[in-house]
């Protein structure tokens, strides 16, 4: 019903399915029949999205968002008409941007593991409201997204200050944590979206979720040695 119900992992899903482009139609800014204004939220995944496109190296041409009303057929065919022109100038997804198979796939897991981090870390401007299309391309710059990759805050659960009261393990949205009680939890990277809960959920006085911003980090601790 509203374009604001577009997310990023639908327009990511389309391009892991095989599709050349994604073509996002919604109401004209400004005139949402919903106090949400949607619309702006969707522009703003967009532009997001596309320079996301480019860091991966796929040809951000291939994301497009126009506004019109519902009574505007004859736009509407024009508009759709010359993006898939344009997406068939461009090639097929991936062959086009000298991408084999396997490595385009491994690229877009990647971004879909991270949407959850990712919708967190820029909340503030994914909810701004762009009133001149001036103002677009300045809303995400290429080297903002360089450091969102480069600088992604993974969790860890230190060992010597756990004391497996499972209040992480139990509000951990993914179940990425393993542990139990009298068992020091461990958090599965694999599993994590770095959403932060578990940061957040930890107690102040034991402190035993650490963020780490950019680094690796360390081992988890052996099953035979998590005992408490």
């Amino acid at each position: 019903m509203c374009s604001g119900r577009v997310d990023l992992g639908f327009m990511l899903r389309a391009f892991a399915n095989g599709a050349d482009g994604v073509f996002i139609g919604g109401c004209r800014l400004n005139e949402c029949n919903y106090i949400t204004h949607g619309n702006f939220h969707a522009l703003n995944l967009v532009l997001l999205f596309k320079k996301i496109l480019a860091y991966i190296g796929i040809d951000p041409e291939r994301l497009s968002i126009e506004f019109m009303s519902g009574g505007e057929g004859i736009r509407f065919t024009d508009v759709v008409d010359a993006f898939v022109h344009k997406v068939k100038a461009i090639g097929p997804l991936g062959k086009a941007e000298k991408i084999d198979k396997d490595e385009l796939q491994g690229k877009l897991d990647e971004v879909a593991r991270l949407i959850p981090y990712i919708k967190i870390v820029k909340r503030d401007k994914l909810a701004s409201r762009l009133e001149n299309q001036a103002e677009y391309d300045g809303l995400f710059t290429s080297e903002e997204i360089d450091r969102l990759f480069s600088e992604v805050v993974s969790y860890h659960i230190d060992p010597e200050k756990c004391q497996a009261c499972m209040i992480c393990l139990r509000k951990c949205p993914v179940e990425a944590i393993t542990g139990g009680k009298r068992q020091i939890h461990v958090i599965d990277q694999d599993k994590c979206i770095k959403c932060g809960t578990c940061f957040d959920a930890c107690p102040p006085r034991f402190g035993a979720v650490e963020a780490i911003a950019g680094g690796p980090v360390p081992p988890a601790l052996p099953e035979d040695e998590r005992a408490i």
